[in-house]
């Protein structure tokens, strides 16, 4: 066996199990941005420990603040670092790091050049670098509008007004929003284009900034294009990080395809997450929610609905649902995901690509993508692809819950946001109540 290759382990019956999941990278990434942009040091609890939750503390600490680990919680002291300063960032193919961190190294006195993993000088940056530069920071990225690129802080950064298109992802106006209270005049960002995707990361970001103390005004309107933060103080505090929900996805399908039982522990009763989107579509499904001291519990019939879904507001969610969507009764279609094939890999064309190799039947649509159950098998000596995209790997493990022989290469990709992902897979599935 290829030391490369993970063998998804089979579900022999209905899984039952409660976890507890890691903190969430999205919130992680933003509290310890406003962490290290607040006037006084902050305390943030329940950090994910992941690959791109350390490139987040490896690109603030080289913009000089003071970071401090102790276990899962973490502490940080803002600075800056020395004028004139030659300071490198990588990315790794992170965007909450590519997309929230220029905005901060336009606000230091040093030159702060930014690079990554290859497939992240292919992920859409450059309307960011462009409004950046038109509220008053200095930017060369050699007429790309990618990585890489180097900011030229000047220590301030003008702000005001500024237009752009941030419908290749919401992480484009986060990006400018969280350094805002910091800009001389703040900011006014208008979205002009199609929708902003994963809308409700926008709402986190507006949501953890008023924590903070900032003044944010949101443009009227059920898909809100104008955004408005007052420059002002910023303030953590004391903060704690809610669970990954994105990470949840894999688990709650297992409810699904084996017709069991997976409890969430501190599943929040009130997320900065997209929560109600997530469970909406696990009930379109047919799997049943309930809440209960032990957390958070979906169960699961062991038939699975086939369904149209939008799921604009909850894309990392598309994969999971995509694999257990090809054991359901019928054809399902999923949309509002076109912006995923700008992420860490075409996830429309790599998933339509893999399913179709076990036999699947999936088309892929400009935004999405239609799914026709089909039985499904691994040929001998198959592998499945990640792409390395963690999201990728996680989906070839719900199809190995009812695909008995599937081979996932580079299962070590899950070490971006989730590193324990496969001994807590291979416990829910053994029946190890964690």
């Amino acid at each position: 066996m290829d030391s490369g290759r993970w063998n998804a382990p089979v579900a022999h019956g209905p899984v039952r199990a409660t976890l507890r999941l890691p903190g969430s990278k999205s919130i992680t990434n933003r509290a310890l941005i406003l962490a290290a942009l607040s006037d006084s040091p902050s305390v943030v609890r329940g950090v994910l420990k992941a690959r791109d939750t350390s490139l987040a503390i490896g690109a603030l600490r080289a913009l000089g603040s003071t970071i401090d680990s102790r276990g899962a919680d973490v502490g940080v002291q803002p600075g800056r670092p020395a004028a004139g300063a030659a300071v490198s960032v990588d990315v790794g193919n992170a965007g909450t790091v590519m997309r929230f961190l220029p905005a901060v190294a336009a606000l230091t006195p040093a030159a702060v050049s930014f690079d990554g993993d290859p497939r992240a000088r292919e992920r859409p940056v450059g309307a960011l670098l462009s409004a950046l530069r038109a509220l008053g920071g200095s930017i060369d990225d050699g007429g790309r509008g990618a990585l890489p690129f180097t900011v030229h802080g000047k220590g301030t950064v003008p702000g005001g007004p500024v237009t752009l298109d941030a419908s290749g992802s919401s992480q484009l106006v986060s990006g400018l929003l969280l350094a805002a209270p910091r800009f001389d005049a703040g900011v006014e960002v208008r979205h002009s284009g199609p929708p902003v995707p994963s809308l409700p990361h926008i709402e986190m970001s507006i949501r953890m900034l008023r924590g903070a103390g900032a003044s944010v005004e949101v443009g009227a309107g059920p898909r809100p294009d104008r955004w408005v933060v007052e420059p002002g103080r910023l303030n953590l505090g004391d903060f704690t990080v809610e669970p990954d929900l994105s990470n949840a996805g894999p688990f709650l399908a297992a409810a699904l395809v084996t017709g069991g039982s997976v409890t969430i522990r501190d599943w929040p009763e009130v997320s900065l997450q997209a929560a109600d989107a997530i469970l909406d579509v696990i009930t379109q499904l047919g799997g049943s929610v309930s809440h209960g001291d032990s957390g958070l519990t979906v169960t699961g019939t062991g038939v699975i609905n086939g369904i149209s879904a939008d799921l604009r507001d909850i894309p990392e969610l598309c994969l999971p649902f995509t694999a257990a969507a090809t054991f359901a009764s019928g054809p399902s279609t999923f949309t509002g995901v076109g912006h995923t094939r700008l992420q860490e890999t075409d996830r429309l064309a790599a998933i339509a690509k893999e399913i179709n190799a076990l036999g699947g039947d999936v088309t892929e649509s400009p935004d999405g993508l239609s799914i026709r159950p089909r039985p499904l098998r691994a040929p001998v000596g198959h592998a499945f692809e990640s792409y390395d995209d963690h999201r990728m790997a996680m989906a070839g493990a719900v199809l190995g819950l009812g695909v008995p022989g599937i081979e996932v290469l580079n299962m070590a990709t899950v070490g971006k946001t989730f590193p324990e992902f496969t001994s807590v897979w291979e416990e829910l599935v053994r029946g190890d109540d964690s």
